[in-house]
């Protein structure tokens, strides 16, 4: 199964609430900070909320 690597490049400072808890869920607290996540439906949802955030690269 694929899997992501997700790095946030931006601040959460000006987001609304449900993207900064969006960033929780998927492993980010501040910019720099790396998550693997495999390849399913909720968290192609979840980078789909807040891809002005990050940066998303396919991961084998």
């Amino acid at each position: 199964m694929a899997k992501f690597q997700i790095t946030q490049v931006k601040s959460d400072i000006a987001g609304t609430k449900a993207q900064r808890e969006t960033l929780r869920s998927l492993g980010l607290r501040k910019i720099g900070d790396v998550s693997i996540k495999e390849d399913k439906p909720e968290f192609r949802g979840m980078m789909r909320a807040v891809a002005h955030l990050i940066r998303v690269e396919e991961v084998k």
